[in-house]
């Protein structure tokens, strides 16, 4: 597994910027991406429901945060794709007590024997600390959890 992704300067509070190179071709990496038994590997309980088409809606799950008033569900739509190349969706809560509407883009491009990975996660409203908070909960988890994991479901395929 390759390290954990270097952080971007911090100014702009709205968006999470990941580069992280994979030793894995961009087939393979699109597939940990968008197939529901691997999805289930490395993202929130609920992807397993994930279809790849443009519309398609489901629910993921984790735990409640209340310093930043996540409820711990998160409906997900998928919004656009191109095979093997990008994969973008909308992130809301549906508590109406937090206003998180979000978008993550997943692109991917051939680098040497393997993938460079880009994750912008976009949508945080620098004025409202729950929103910050968030913020930095979920940078550091795509940064750790979800980038290890990720890798770590690749090295099984």
């Amino acid at each position: 597994m390759s390290p954990v992704p270097q952080s971007e300067p911090a100014d702009d509070l709205t968006t999470i910027r990941l580069d992280q190179f994979l030793p894995h071709p961009p087939a393979k990496v699109w597939r940990a991406l968008t197939e529901p038994e691997l999805l289930v590997q490395w993202q929130m309980q609920g992807s397993e429901d994930f279809r790849l088409e443009v519309g398609h809606q489901y629910t993921l799950t984790s735990v409640p945060r209340p310093n930043s008033n996540f409820s711990g569900t998160v409906d997900v739509r998928v919004l656009a794709y191109e095979p093997e190349r990008m994969l973008r969706v909308r992130w809301a809560d549906p508590d109406p007590a937090n206003p998180a509407d979000w978008t993550i883009t997943w692109t991917l491009e051939h680098e040497g024997r393997g993938t460079r990975l880009f994750l912008v996660h976009e949508g945080f409203d620098p004025d409202d600390p729950a929103q910050m908070m968030a913020r930095k909960i979920m940078d550091g988890g795509w940064r750790s959890h979800v980038m290890r994991a990720l890798g770590n479901a690749l090295d099984r395929l």
